[in-house]
């Protein structure tokens, strides 16, 4: 661990090294990510693009932890991922990153305040202490006056931002964004990637967004970087 040690001393919050992750289907070899060298400074604001099916969503759930590399080294927060068991993959996760996806996955039958709350639940956070964090990131979010709503009630945006209070209640040092913008208008979209941005401002969080939309991605991003075909093309 003196490499992972060594990432997290010199400012790195995430590190690939010639990370691969290929798939087998029948007799063809799918390169999704291949030999993809990437580093993220901590408090950075990267912004990862590329078409579909360039690769982008597959090496950000290689770098949250969701899926395993077939080659190479991916280190967060001085941890080598790769190295860790399960349980202790889920432990990280959950105390460490926060994920926002395209599609909003919020519990229909619960209020926003209980989706909010979940994540703190499963990770044993005292009752006494849930509350007042709830509340924290709603305010955040703009959302404390709609707390009692239910999913089906509110907008898209809306949605989108109660999944963004969702994975900022357990106070993760990474946020990943995976298409978040995706089923929203424009203008909409604009103010998800605003608030991300506030996020990246005010709590210093390390966040990487994979979109399609380069217009916004250069607005708000400090950093580009590019994935055509399972390889990094520009960073």
């Amino acid at each position: 661990m003196m490499g992972a040690t060594l990432q997290a001393r010199d400012g790195f919050a995430i590190r690939a090294e010639n990370v691969s992750r290929h798939f087998q289907m029948g007799q063809t070899l799918i390169r999704a990510v291949d030999e993809v060298t990437l580093s993220v400074r901590k408090g950075e604001f990267v912004g990862l693009l590329g078409s579909s099916g360039s690769g982008k969503s597959t090496l950000l759930n290689l770098m949250a932890g969701l899926d395993h590399p077939t080659s190479g080294t991916m280190i967060a927060e001085g941890r080598n991922l790769a190295a860790m068991s399960s349980r202790e993959l889920a432990r990280f996760r959950n105390q460490t990153v926060g994920i926002v996806f395209q599609a909003f996955n919020l519990l229909p039958r619960m209020t926003l305040e209980e989706n909010v709350e979940l994540p703190l639940r499963l990770a044993e956070v005292d009752r006494g202490e849930r509350a007042a964090r709830v509340r924290e990131v709603l305010e955040r979010v703009h959302l404390e006056k709609r707390s009692t709503h239910r999913p089906g009630e509110l907008s898209g945006g809306e949605q989108q931002r109660a999944a963004i209070a969702r994975a900022l209640v357990n106070h993760p040092t990474i946020l990943y964004a995976d298409e978040p913008t995706g089923n929203l208008d424009s203008a909409t979209g604009g103010e998800i990637l605003n608030l991300l941005w506030e996020i990246n401002q005010t709590l210093a969080a390390t966040i990487v967004l994979v979109t399609h939309e380069q217009p916004l991605a250069e607005r708000f991003a400090g950093r580009i970087a590019f994935m055509k075909d399972g390889k990094l093309v520009a960073a």
